[in-house]
């Protein structure tokens, strides 16, 4: 044993090498080695890849978005612990920074998908990934910014947490921002551009309601004046119905779009159209029905309108849990 230790003392100082570089290049040989065999089972999997993205940030291997993804899930569990015993951060400038910047980009990525889709000559009911040309390659542009908006979206579950809003980190808020991320992953190196095109656009319009929603909303002035968060719901389920509907259409109308992509489309639009509509039914027909209640049998709230300087309707606003 200890001739073969010597020996392999001799053979780094022979070749003159630093010990610690050849262990940071067998880390970094792991590394690649893991990623290409990942890569190759995914592949084998899904079948080839589109080439269009090859060396776009974040798009060749998948353990980064894996890796994030898992970050975000371990923030979400550890975050609320660490602040039990500390004050809540009002983060008020930087929520009003923050929603302003991402319906400037939901507004571009919508404008921008849907001059993509007028350009390309899109068709409604079923668009093929390698059939426009030009215009697909401005589809696929904006599609990596919507991949990697769902990345700066975790942000939205870290500012609950900063603020001590625990109860709006629901099951539903967590499922959704965590699946997003690594379903694009996989959206955009198979399927970037063609029938891909319209849940994101529509998602994007959306998203422009309810960000500049919650931007206004961070500023104490406007919040009597915000009476449209209902609707941003109702928009959102009204979206899952048509993604789905429109989904279907590649189904009865096939142009060459992977069914399988369409299958699970539909099928995570199920989801969805599930969860958003219990929140729907528990946020505002339960509650509202819990206010007329109280309004018949004249309790204090509803006969003198106000509770600690704060309006009924005002209170039960700022109560609503997000979804987005």
């Amino acid at each position: 044993m200890k001739f073969k230790t010597r020996s392999r003392v001799g053979r780094f100082s022979s070749g003159g090498g630093n010990p610690r570089l050849h262990i940071h290049k067998g880390k970094r040989m792991d590394m690649e080695t893991f990623n290409h065999r990942l890569n190759a089972y995914i592949d084998s999997w899904m079948g080839p890849r589109d080439q269009r993205v090859r060396g776009w940030l974040l798009l060749d291997h998948y353990p980064p978005t894996l890796a994030l993804t898992l970050v975000y899930l371990l923030i979400v569990w550890l975050g609320p612990k660490y602040m039990r015993n500390r004050q809540p951060f009002s983060c008020r400038g930087l929520l009003v920074a923050y929603n302003l910047g991402l319906t400037l980009l939901s507004l571009y990525m919508f404008c921008e998908l849907v001059s993509g889709m007028w350009q390309g000559n899109y068709n409604f009911y079923c668009q093929d990934t390698h059939s426009a040309g030009e215009a697909d390659t401005k589809i696929i542009n904006v599609l990596w910014w919507y991949y990697f908006s769902k990345l700066i979206e975790f942000m939205d579950t870290f500012f609950f947490i900063l603020r001590k809003n625990n109860h709006q980190i629901t099951f539903l808020h967590v499922y959704h921002h965590a699946s997003m991320l690594s379903i694009w992953w996989f959206v955009m190196n198979w399927v970037p551009c063609g029938h891909s095109y319209f849940g994101a656009s529509l998602n994007s319009f959306i998203h422009v309601l309810m960000y500049s929603y919650y931007g206004l909303s961070a500023i104490p002035a406007m919040r009597p004046y915000l009476w449209w968060k209902k609707y941003i719901t109702q928009g959102q389920l009204i979206q899952f119905v048509l993604t789905m509907s429109q989904t279907a259409c590649a189904v009865v109308w096939p142009c060459g779009f992977p069914m399988g992509w369409l299958y699970f489309q539909i099928g995570y639009m199920v989801t969805l159209i599930a969860l958003f509509s219990n929140f729907y039914i528990q946020t505002y027909q339960k509650q509202g029905a819990t206010r007329r209640k109280e309004y018949q049998n004249g309790s204090t709230m509803a006969m003198n309108g106000h509770s600690n300087g704060v309006s009924p309707t005002e209170n039960l606003t700022h109560r609503k849990l997000r979804v987005d």
